[in-house]
């Protein structure tokens, strides 16, 4: 394995044509991790799990129902090679870089310009864990630590920042003071207040409820 570091970054995919080839279990977690990201979606595959035909049935994604094909990478800004054959993955993987076209076959790192890190999602925070495939043990145990640290609420607390932020900019004023305030209000206290009045708030709507 390279002693080189793994680039760290966040791809933007919306509008992005992504080519998933094999539609299978593992095809399917990859193509539902690309819909979040707005990708427009193109699998190609000799069969498919049933949510990916309802999915191509709902026009969520193009799916062509034979076998890879060279030529298929056309147009392709990222593709996934998730076949169950390991000679048509290492082909797809070839003809992906012929084009430079950046490639994951699935669980071949070798055959792979980037990972997929275990990844905590928050709304718009998400945090990506990678140990560049010598543990995804360890990433996984971490991942789920981070899922404690930062529960479900984080989302919408970093939504109401974004906010704030957007009207600190739009009153103008002394930019120090409010890089100082935008720091108040992200720390951690100031998190714990947000959860407390969320917490308040549910329980509220509970009564009128009953």
């Amino acid at each position: 394995m390279s002693n080189a570091s793994l680039f760290p970054m966040f791809l933007k995919l919306e509008g992005r044509t992504c080519l998933v080839l094999g539609a299978g279990s593992v095809g399917e977690q990859k193509i539902r991790s690309l819909f979040e990201c707005g990708a427009h979606i193109c699998v190609v595959a000799t069969w498919a799990t049933g949510a990916v035909k309802q999915w191509a049935q709902q026009q969520k994604l193009t799916l062509i129902e034979r076998e890879y094909e060279p030529g298929d990478l056309d147009d392709a800004y990222l593709v996934i090679a998730a076949t169950s054959d390991v000679a048509v993955n290492h082909a797809i993987y070839r003809e992906a870089q012929a084009r430079g076209i950046l490639c994951n076959v699935v669980d071949d790192p070798p055959y792979c310009d980037f990972y997929y890190g275990a990844l905590v999602r928050r709304g718009h925070l998400q945090i990506s864990i990678s140990t560049n495939g010598l543990s995804p043990a360890l990433a996984q145990r971490i991942r789920k630590q981070f899922e404690e640290d930062f529960p479900p609420v984080y989302g919408q607390w970093l939504e109401e920042l974004g906010c704030k932020r957007e009207a600190l900019f739009r009153a103008g004023g002394d930019p120090e003071e409010r890089k100082q305030t935008l720091h108040r209000l992200a720390t951690h206290e100031a998190f714990l207040e947000f959860e407390s009045s969320q917490l308040t708030s549910i329980s509220e709507s509970g009564k009128e409820v009953l």
